[in-house]
């Protein structure tokens, strides 16, 4: 289990100490990668809480969503529409809904320790 949380403290440090500068033509390919990816980390830790947790859904469901979403954002851009929007949209209702979740399953788990 700590093994991501080190992963996580070296990545986030690396990153602030780089200094690194993304072109304004791929901003909204890189918000929506990120939305994917974190969609898919708090979908693996519902499912882990669950007790549901597959690696091979974990890593399949991680790239088709950052594929799907960079395509369609791609599509987008090659057709004079906005449709990264409906990503960020449905990504977000996603990620909202897992954290809910999350946040649930914990509160559980604690207030049935506390008893």
């Amino acid at each position: 289990m700590w093994l991501p949380v080190l992963g996580l403290i070296v990545g986030v440090t690396v990153g602030f100490l780089l200094d690194l500068r993304v072109p304004q033509e791929y901003s909204s390919y890189l918000s929506i990668a990120l939305l994917a990816g974190l969609d898919t980390i708090f979908g693996g830790v519902r499912s882990y809480l669950e007790r549901m947790f597959n690696v091979r859904i974990f890593m399949s469901g991680f790239f088709f969503n950052t594929l799907f979403a960079a395509g369609l954002a791609f599509l987008g851009a090659f057709l004079g529409i906005d449709l990264y929007m409906a990503a960020i949209v449905a990504f977000g209702v996603r990620l909202f809904n897992n954290l809910a979740v999350i946040r649930r399953i914990i509160l559980s788990k604690w207030l049935n320790q506390q008893e």
